[in-house]
């Protein structure tokens, strides 16, 4: 795995970002992660974690089409490299390796 940490909310982008595919782009991030989360998500927070996962290797990046809906503005998508999958499934693997260690789960009153 690499040398990079991956913060939870890098995490939920990241996989945002899957879930979206070809409709990552901003706005649809945010929008995704706060109808199935229920957080919000601020646009500032969210641009930094994509510049940041992008200079990771995690993401890259490419400009849509100007729209005249847009006022002639791009979108910018967003697409999960190979590296930022491998990334992915290697934090998976550490969770579910640590939940499937736990014998049962108790709880307390």
């Amino acid at each position: 795995m690499s040398r990079h940490h991956l913060a939870e909310f890098e995490e939920v982008v990241m996989l945002t970002v899957a879930i979206l595919q070809d409709e990552a782009y901003g706005v649809a991030i945010i929008n995704e992660i706060e109808q199935r989360l229920k957080r919000k998500v601020s646009m500032g927070s969210m641009q930094t974690v994509l510049k940041r996962l992008e200079q990771k290797g995690y993401l890259s990046s490419a400009f849509g089409e100007a729209t005249q809906r847009r006022g002639g503005k791009r979108k910018r998508y967003f697409m999960l490299t190979t590296r930022g999958k491998s990334m992915l499934e290697g934090v998976r693997d550490q969770r579910t390796n640590l939940w499937d260690a736990i014998p049962e789960i108790i709880v307390s009153d």
